[in-house]
């Protein structure tokens, strides 16, 4: 098992952008404002009920859970090196695990099927789609840009 599958994250309210960039390494990721939990209460609440590692730009919330990982900064490339110091792997996943828009499991698009106008030919490339909000993704200039960023981290 790698530490990817042993450490469900939750992020707070101030962290979306990190949130999408931590599902695209294939960490389980829950976002406060996805999941309601906007309030210190709620993010305890998913911390305690889901087993998940708080990840936080708030001092005092941090202080309230013991292995919590309180983050300074506001850029995502400057968290994410914060996250690359605290033993986090940041390596895109080989294949797409989770929804970058709302964490679901995400699945393989069979080549025949059809896809949105948005999305390449699956028979020419492979196609993933998310399993509760039937986001489509594949490896494309997005993927290139957040591979360059992780590569400077």
């Amino acid at each position: 098992m790698t530490d990817r599958e042993r450490d469900p994250l939750v992020l707070d309210s101030m962290l979306g952008k990190l949130a999408t960039y931590l599902r695209m390494c294939g960490y389980d990721t829950a976002y406060a404002l996805d999941r309601d939990a906007e309030a210190d209460d709620d993010l305890l609440a998913l911390v305690e009920t889901e087993g998940r590692r708080l990840v936080t730009r708030d001092e005092g919330l941090a202080r309230r859970v013991p292995d919590a990982v309180l983050l300074t900064k506001r850029d995502v490339t400057d968290q994410l090196r914060e996250l690359a110091a605290a033993g986090f792997d940041l390596e895109l996943s080989p294949e797409p695990v989770h929804c970058g828009t709302c964490n679901a499991p995400v699945e393989l698009v069979d080549r025949t099927e059809p896809t949105p106008g948005y999305a390449p030919d699956p028979g020419e490339t492979d196609i993933w789609r998310c399993r509760d909000c039937g986001q489509h993704f594949w490896r494309g200039s997005h993927w290139n840009d957040v591979a360059e960023t992780l590569a400077n981290v």
